[in-house]
C-alpha cells in the first residue's frame, strides 16, 4: 500500500500562496460555477437552519417591549411580571449567520492514496473543507477550522470577514499525516468548547471504533448542533482489488502483515459493508447526515450532488 502523501511539515506555518493549493485557479474557476448552480441550495440549507425553532441560535435577545393586545403570551417575560407586575415582552434580534466549524482529520490513515485515486484521503478532505469555506465566507457566514489526530492540533475560531479565508485556508494546509485516529476524545472536548449552536462538519476516514465516534457526535446533537460528515474512503479501501502475494502496512502503527489477498477479499468486502452501514444506520437515528464518499469523486461534484440531495429535505 502506497506510503502516506508529503504535506506541509508539522510546525510550519504556509504561506498564503501554499494554502490557496486547494483553491488553485482551475479549482476557483469550479466553485464558481458550482457556486452559480448550487448557491439557492447553500441559502436554502442555511434558511433552514436560521429558522431553527430553537432560540438562542436563530434569535437573540435584544430588549424588552410593553406588552400589547395580540402578542403571542409565549413572549411574555415571566420572571418580570411575577417580580415587578410589569407586563413586558422579549423581543428578539434574528441571526444572519451560521457559524460553522470544519473537523479535518490529520491522523496517519489520511495519507493513504492508491494508484486509482488522484488524491490523498487529506487531500480531498482539505479541497472539500476548502470548498465549504469558500462558499459558506463567499455567503457572509462564519467559518472555523480544526485539524486533529489523537488530540486537537491546530484550532480557528469561525469568522465571516472575506480575508477570513485565508486564515482557514492556511489553518487546512498545516501539517502532515501522522498520529492515530482517536475522534471520540476530540469530539468531546469540541463539543464542551463550542458554546453557540451551529453546523459542524467532520472530514474523516472514521477508522476508529463506531461506538466511540458516534458518542462524540451524539455529544454535539444533544448540544443542538447541525452535523455532517463525510466519510473519506479510498478506492482500494473499498474495493480491495488486490490479488497478488502483499504486505500491508498500518500507516498509524506501523504494523505490518503479509497475506494472500483472495483469500480474505470476500471477508473483508462484507465487513467493510456492515461498518459502514453501521454509521449510515446510526446517523440517521441520530439526525446527523451522513455522507460516503469515494476520493476518485472529483471533490466539487460530490459537494453538488450533497447540497442537491439535501435541497430536497428542505
Amino acid at each position: 500500500m502506497n506510503a502516506p502523501a508529503h504535506g506541509v511539515p508539522s510546525g510550519s506555518r504556509p504561506s498564503v500562496r501554499e494554502a490557496r493549493h486547494w483553491l488553485d485557479p482551475a479549482v476557483v474557476a469550479r466553485l464558481a460555477h458550482l457556486d452559480v448552480r448550487a448557491r439557492l441550495v447553500v441559502e436554502g440549507f442555511i434558511a433552514g437552519m436560521h429558522r431553527s425553532p430553537f432560540h438562542g441560535f436563530s434569535v437573540e435577545f435584544a430588549e424588552h417591549r410593553p406588552y400589547m393586545p395580540g402578542d403571542p403570551l409565549k413572549n411574555l417575560d415571566w420572571k418580570v411580571l411575577a417580580k415587578s407586575d410589569r407586563y413586558l415582552v422579549k423581543q428578539y434580534t434574528e441571526e444572519t449567520n451560521l457559524r460553522a466549524h470544519l473537523l479535518v482529520d490529520l491522523s496517519g490513515s489520511m495519507g493513504f492514496r492508491s494508484e486509482r485515486a488522484s488524491l490523498s484521503k487529506l487531500e480531498y478532505a482539505r479541497s472539500l473543507a476548502a470548498a465549504l469555506a469558500y462558499l459558506m465566507i463567499g455567503q457572509q457566514d462564519a467559518v472555523g477550522a480544526l485539524l486533529f489526530a489523537e488530540q486537537p492540533l491546530q484550532y480557528v475560531p469561525p469568522r465571516s470577514v472575506r480575508s477570513h479565508l485565508d486564515v482557514v485556508l492556511k489553518c487546512l494546509s498545516a501539517g502532515e499525516p501522522a498520529g492515530r485516529t482517536r475522534l471520540a476524545p476530540v469530539l468531546h472536548e469540541l463539543a464542551e468548547r463550542i458554546k453557540r449552536r451551529g453546523l459542524v462538519v467532520l472530514l474523516s476516514d472514521l477508522l476508529d471504533k463506531p461506538a466511540d465516534v458516534l458518542s462524540g457526535l451524539q455529544h454535539f446533537r444533544h448540544r443542538r448542533h447541525e452535523v455532517i460528515v463525510f466519510h473519506i474512503l479510498d478506492p482500494d479501501e473499498i474495493e480491495f482489488p488486490y490479488t497478488d502475494a502483499s504486505t500491508f502496512v498500518d500507516l498509524e502503527t506501523g504494523a505490518q502483515l503479509t497475506t494472500e489477498p483472495w483469500e480474505i477479499a470476500a471477508r473483508y468486502r462484507q465487513q467493510l459493508e456492515a461498518w459502514r452501514n453501521q454509521y449510515a444506520r446510526a446517523c440517521r437515528e441520530q439526525r446527523v447526515d451522513y455522507v460516503p464518499l469515494d476520493t476518485r469523486t472529483p471533490f466539487d461534484r460530490a459537494l453538488l450532488a450533497y447540497l442537491e440531495k439535501r435541497a430536497t429535505l428542505l
